[in-house]
This record gives structure tokens, C-alpha cells and sequence, in this order.
């Protein structure tokens, strides 16, 4: 039996959502345009005043916003209240130029671990259980997010953070864990972890829920069979308030998007245009709710599709698709768009783990993949040969995948270094040269 934690909210009516997103996007107008010189002179430049924009039929009409604004905004220039009314600060995980720093109000911190709450309850989450929270804390979303959603809930939470296998292991036994909350490359390893060390029998874990990265349907097939549990997707990004924004029910064929906080578009990547649902294409978010950091048609970069055909959970709110890749990520090589999760579909399907490394580089003014790829213990062979025909197999599928031909290296098991956060899986060189 499917269990809501507001069901008024997640089984409204269509009228009823379409109701509460309309009121609530042009109060959202109003409120960052009295408050955010940046949204003033945007909508300024396009002709738009708050008066333009009375239902989600108008959200068309204004300017999208990317990480480059943000950064370009950075620390305080998209803040839509004063700082004395934030209470927090999150961060994004990237690397490279200024780091996003999004603010939050009690309000929206209240609002956000409803969302997280949402999600634990729609993968059988109680105040019975016990949720494992191996996502990273500090400034990165996915710890504190679903930290508070597991306390909505009024589950025990174990706020382990991420690291430290041997702990989580213990924890884990010691303490009966029953939902795990973690990167899918994470619960990969500790799955792994647990086998190697015999603890099977010593795990009461139920069910999992992963994000934070990209991950395949072979890749959750094969968590679910070793940890013995329901694996759920659950998405979001510190941009739009952190893990929460969409989440998965029992039929496990999309992510419920949260609709009475955020309004999902899917547009053209290259063109900007607004495409119907059903078509594959990028995905754009407009927070409705927020009161310190509301971000309107923000550019994810996450291609994927949405869909709101009646779900089975009894849930109204449209669903999103697992994302197929990113608009950024995506790499081109040789003239080909190149998904890293096409590669990982291609090695789980042939019996690998997940544990590979995509390397792009250049020679002679060519493109050239070369794909990393660890053997089981099982395969391991000392036989020149038979790694040979692997290899050969591999390169194979990969060329019916993908359209071009891969270097595939296999590697002896363990090598490749485990991630106990995001996974780095690619290395592209061609920039350097």
C-alpha cells in the first residue's frame, strides 16, 4: 500500500496544482523584482514588468537564467531578502570558478525537508525506521537535506555523512539501519564492502535512496540485488533548493516533481524553445516557493523528458525521466555526442561493475576514447588471451552503443579508485593541449 506524507498536496488535482503555481509564480514575480536589481533590469531589457506574468502560460516569457549568472551574481546579487531573515547557506560540490552559494529563510528549510520528507515516506519510510545519511554535510545539499526530511518523517537518523566505510559498515549493522541515503556510486561500494567482508546477513537495509549523480538502470538493478533492497531515485540541485525537488514512488518510472514548490519546462538546448511534454530535451526549473534565493527558469543542463501520464502511486505531479546526460557534460567526440551513462549501460550489461574511467584525449589532431574498465574477481584471468577476447566483446558493444570505436583497457579489480562522493569518471585532456 502506497503511504503519502502530505497526501492533500501529492494526490491534488491538476486544477488545483495549475491553481496554486499560478498564484504562486506571480507573487514570486513580484516579490524578486521589487527586491533583485538583477531580475528588475533583466525583465526591464525584455519589456516585462510584474504585471506580465499572471500564470504559468506567460513563464515563457521571461529570460532564463544559468550558472554563469549565478556565478556573475556571486556572493549576495540574486538574494531576495534581507540577509537577517537567512538562516542558512549551501554551496555547490564544482570546482571550478566562483562556487553558487544559495541562502535559505527557516521558511524555506521548513519547505525543503518536506520535500526530502516526501521522499523517504514514498519509499516506505516510517517513524520506525532508521535512515543511514552517508551523503556528504557541510556545505554540500544532499546530508542536510535528507537529514531533515528523515526528522519530518520522525525517523531515527544516523547523520553519518560520507567516508569512513568501516563505520558506516558498523553503524549500519549495529544500529539496524533500514534506508540508506547515498550517491548510487557509494551504495555501489558499500554493497561491494558488505559482500566482501561476509555481512550480508548482518544487513536489515529495506531500501535506498540515491542521486547527486547520474546513474543507470543496470547500475540500480545490480545495487538491489546485492544489498537486497529497493533502490529510488531522488533529484534535486543547490540552485533550486538541494535533493527533494523530485523523488521516486514505488513504480519506480520517474521522478514526481514537487510541483506546488517548483515548475518544470523542458526546452531546446540549443534554441531556447519550450517543447511539449513527451520530448526528450533540457530541463528548466522555477522555484514558486522560495522566499531568500527564488530562481526563475533557471537551466539545469539535465536532458531528460517529462510525463504526466496517471501514475499507479496515486501521485498527481508530473514525472521527470531519470536524466540521459547533461547539455555540458555531454562529450563530442570524433563529431559524436557521447554520454558517459551510455558507456556505464554498456558495461553493466555486459556483467562489469561500475567501476570505470572514460579517458578523452588527442592525438595527431584526433579524438581519441579510451574506456578503463575493472574485472571482476570472477573474470580475472591470467590469460593474455582471454582478456583479449573481453576486450574485443567490449569494444564491440560499445561501437553498437555509441557509434564509434573505444579503446577498451580491462583492469585488474580494485584499481581503479573507489569514490566515496560524487564519481570522477572522466578525464578529458583535449583542453590542455
Amino acid at each position: 500500500m502506497e503511504h503519502y506524507f502530505q497526501p492533500e498536496i501529492e494526490r491534488a488535482s491538476r486544477d488545483q496544482i495549475r491553481a496554486w503555481q499560478d498564484e504562486r509564480l506571480a507573487k514570486t514575480v513580484r516579490h524578486v523584482y521589487d527586491h533583485v536589481p538583477y531580475y528588475r533590469t533583466r525583465m526591464q531589457e525584455k519589456g516585462l514588468t510584474p504585471e506580465d506574468i499572471q500564470s504559468v502560460d506567460d513563464l515563457h516569457k521571461l529570460p532564463f537564467l544559468t550558472k554563469d549568472d549565478l556565478r556573475e551574481a556571486y556572493p549576495y546579487g540574486l538574494l531576495a531578502k534581507p540577509l537577517s531573515d537567512c538562516v542558512r547557506i549551501q554551496s555547490t560540490s564544482g570546482t571550478t570558478g566562483r562556487r553558487v552559494v544559495a541562502f535559505y529563510t527557516q521558511h524555506d528549510i521548513d519547505l525543503w525537508d518536506e520535500c526530502c520528507a516526501r521522499a523517504i515516506v514514498a519509499a516506505g519510510g516510517t517513524r520506525d525506521d532508521v535512515v543511514h545519511v552517508c551523503y556528504g554535510y557541510g556545505l554540500f545539499t544532499g546530508g542536510p537535506g535528507l537529514n531533515g526530511g528523515s526528522h519530518k518523517v520522525g525517523s531515527l537518523t544516523l547523520p553519518m555523512s560520507s567516508g569512513n566505510t568501516e563505520r558506516q559498515i558498523q553503524f549500519m549493522c549495529d544500529l539496524g539501519s533500514t534506508i540508506l541515503c547515498c550517491t548510487p556510486s557509494y551504495a555501489a561500494y558499500l554493497a561491494e564492502s558488505i559482500h566482501e567482508r561476509g555481512l550480508q546477513d548482518k544487513i536489515k537495509l529495506k531500501a535506498g535512496i540515491f542521486g547527486a549523480e547520474a546513474w543507470t538502470e543496470e547500475m540500480r538493478a545490480d545495487i538491489q540485488n546485492k544489498l537486497g533492497i529497493k533502490a529510488y531515485d531522488i533529484y534535486g540541485l543547490t540552485e533550486i533548493s538541494g535533493p527533494g525537488v523530485s523523488f521516486e514512488c514505488s513504480e519506480q518510472t520517474g521522478m514526481h516533481i514537487n510541483e506546488d514548490h517548483f515548475i518544470a519546462e523542458i526546452i531546446n538546448p540549443q534554441t531556447g524553445e519550450v517543447l511539449p511534454d513527451g520530448e526528450k530535451g533540457e530541463l528548466v526549473f522555477t522555484s514558486i516557493t522560495k522566499e531568500a534565493f527564488p530562481l526563475l527558469r533557471y537551466r539545469t543542463r539535465d536532458i531528460c523528458v517529462l510525463n504526466r501520464k496517471p501514475c499507479s502511486c496515486g501521485r498527481t505531479h508530473v514525472k521527470m525521466s531519470k536524466p540521459m546526460g547533461r547539455s555540458d557534460d555531454m562529450l563530442i567526440i570524433k563529431g559524436v555526442n557521447v554520454f558517459p551513462s551510455q558507456i556505464e549501460a554498456v558495461l553493466l550489461q555486459q556483467g562489469y561493475p561500475a567501476n570505470y574511467q572514460i579517458l578523452v584525449s588527442r592525438e595527431n589532431n584526433s579524438d581519441r576514447l579510451e574506456v578503463q574498465v575493472e574485472m571482476v574477481p570472477e573474470m580475472f584471468s591470467d590469460s593474455v588471451s582471454e582478456i583479449a577476447q573481453r576486450e574485443k566483446e567490449l569494444i564491440n558493444a560499445l561501437k553498437a552503443m555509441l557509434g564509434i570505436y573505444a579503446k577498451v583497457t580491462l583492469v585488474e579489480p580494485k584499481t581503479i579508485a573507489r569514490s566515496e562522493g560524487k564519481a570522477v569518471r572522466v578525464i578529458d585532456t583535449r583542453n590542455l593541449y
